[in-house]
């Protein structure tokens, strides 16, 4: 893991705690913030080191595979099960389960985690013999579990189950001091691909990599600078080098976290806001103005109301922000 800002030390420190034990971890963060690696320090630092790690996808394979993945099953238990299979949680014994994705297991196949988790026994599919198995199970999640169970689309008691010892793992915008050092190691990573020196990226394209939102976290930066290493026709990492939307020239992508702040502003705003419609006719456009007002404000309030890096986080001109704002009166409400 490479970062040593507050909110990573945080983490490390959460890390180094809770592997000693055997008490089951739930990892939370958003996709590409480094659970897998977590995951196997906490492993690497626990008593069961010299064990198994064992990792599932559990959103890479349907209901049926993934019951057979995880438990096993015997010959003749379905077709094409033409010899007996021992599941990742017998693989796992005496070692560490990580069971990726962990919100894409389906209502049923739950009831059968929790009982691995209660009782540490399951049946492999198809038999009736019951398997006993000591292993440390981490789970990880890039989804609410809590507003799952709120829908009834994760069970409550699995839920607490897993929820032992949480750790969550911020995203990269939240920590923006980390990615020189981020930048360094992908660079050194891969200049030999290219037999040349690692990239140095110059006082501009850090500020583009720090004013940008990371969607995709710190495996979008890593894909980056493996492109800029390719693309580079000098040692010099410059902005030239980044994706038009980074450097602010093409409209800025959202990802499924700042997606679902928008989402979730419009349906409180459909639910609760149209009372305040003043003439018929003009719900929609009221709706989609305060939506826009108040994702302006956000970006706004996260450059300290620096209108010129707003508006190309954006990907806007700065005049057409500038008059937003005077249309929303906003200058009072940046802070």
């Amino acid at each position: 893991m490479i970062g040593h800002g507050p909110a990573m030390r945080e983490v490390y420190d959460m890390t180094r705690q809770v592997a000693p034990s055997s008490a089951t971890v739930l990892l939370l963060g958003e996709t590409g913030t480094g659970k897998e690696l977590i995951a196997k320090a906490i492993h690497q630092l626990s008593p069961r080191s010299t064990g198994p790690f064992i990792r599932v996808n559990c959103g890479a394979l349907s209901d049926s595979l993934l019951e057979s993945e995880l438990f096993g099953h015997v010959k003749g238990a379905f077709t094409n099960a033409y010899e007996n299979r021992t599941g990742r949680f017998e693989a796992a014994h005496g070692g560490t389960i990580f069971l990726d994705e962990i919100n894409s297991i389906s209502y049923t196949l739950q009831v059968k985690l929790l009982r691995v988790l209660q009782e540490h026994e399951f049946e492999r599919v198809g038999d009736t013999k019951t398997i006993s198995v000591d292993c440390r199970i981490v789970a990880a999640t890039n989804r609410d579990l809590n507003e799952m169970v709120e829908r009834n689309q994760f069970r409550e008691d699995l839920f607490y189950r897993l929820n032992v010892l949480p750790i969550y793992l911020p995203p990269l915008r939240d920590r923006a001091e980390d990615i020189p050092a981020l930048v360094e190691h992908f660079a050194k990573r891969y200049a030999p691909d290219m037999k040349r020196t690692p990239l140095e990226p110059t006082p501009e394209a850090i500020e583009c990599l720090q004013r940008y939102l990371w969607p995709g976290n710190v495996r979008e930066l890593e894909n980056y600078i493996e492109r800029a290493n390719v693309l580079a026709p000098t040692p010099q990492l410059t902005p030239e080098l980044l994706p038009a939307h980074l450097r602010g020239q093409a409209p800025v992508r959202l990802g499924r976290a700042q997606r679902s702040s928008i989402d979730a502003l419009c349906t409180e705003l459909v639910n609760l806001g149209l009372s305040t419609v003043q003439e018929e006719g003009q719900a929609y456009e009221q709706v989609i103005g305060r939506v826009e007002k108040e994702l302006l404000l956000q970006v706004l309030r996260s450059y300290q109301g620096t209108q010129t890096k707003a508006a190309s986080r954006l990907g806007i001109n700065r005049n057409t922000l500038h008059k937003k704002v005077e249309d929303y009166g906003l200058q009072g409400e940046v802070r």
